[in-house]
């Protein structure tokens, strides 16, 4: 069976936006920012942080909130409303439930 990756959604490509317009509004580089993240515990390079701001590859819950903390903002922040995407209850009862 020949690998196939998982597509990054909507909500994916709005966090991975909005890492890094926080992190520029911080006026952080993004080797700064993988070395607050990796002084959380949470070890990261400056080209998995480029990966995940570019969308090239998925955040994972841990990493989006490591993140959050290093760049001192709730994780939610990084989150997009509900509202502002074309989201549906279905859709999404569907999603989590199978």
């Amino acid at each position: 069976m020949a690998f196939r990756p998982v597509e990054i959604g909507p909500a994916g490509l709005h966090s991975a936006r909005a890492i890094e317009c926080v992190r520029l509004a911080r006026g952080l580089t993004q080797h700064q920012l993988a070395a607050r993240c990796t002084a959380l515990g949470r070890p990261m390079t400056n080209t998995a942080l480029s990966r995940t701001e570019r969308a090239r590859c998925r955040c994972d819950i841990d990493d989006l909130v490591t993140i959050a903390v290093a760049l001192g903002i709730l994780p939610s922040a990084l989150l997009p409303l509900l509202a502002t995407h074309d989201f549906h209850a279905a859709d999404i009862q569907g999603a989590l439930l199978g």
